[in-house]
């Protein structure tokens, strides 16, 4: 995993595993990240990373395809 990109960062798990779910299904192999402080759990973030050479289109997909509103 060394030299992965961020894509995506999130403090609700759900939105990391649904854009996970999607970068998945494009066949981009993401993983996430959990950055959650573990004694509190309230501090910090999930974070999806890719493979570089997967960067500019799995961000794309995530800016363009994932909408959580």
């Amino acid at each position: 995993m060394q030299n992965w990109v961020k894509v995506f960062e999130a403090k609700e798990e759900y939105k990391a595993e649904i854009v996970k779910d999607v970068l998945t299904d494009k066949g981009y192999d993401p993983v996430i990240i959990n950055k959650k402080d573990t004694a509190y759990n309230i501090f910090g973030e999930y974070e999806v990373y890719v493979a570089p050479e997967h960067t500019v289109s799995a961000k794309r997909t995530v800016e363009n395809e994932i909408k959580f509103e």
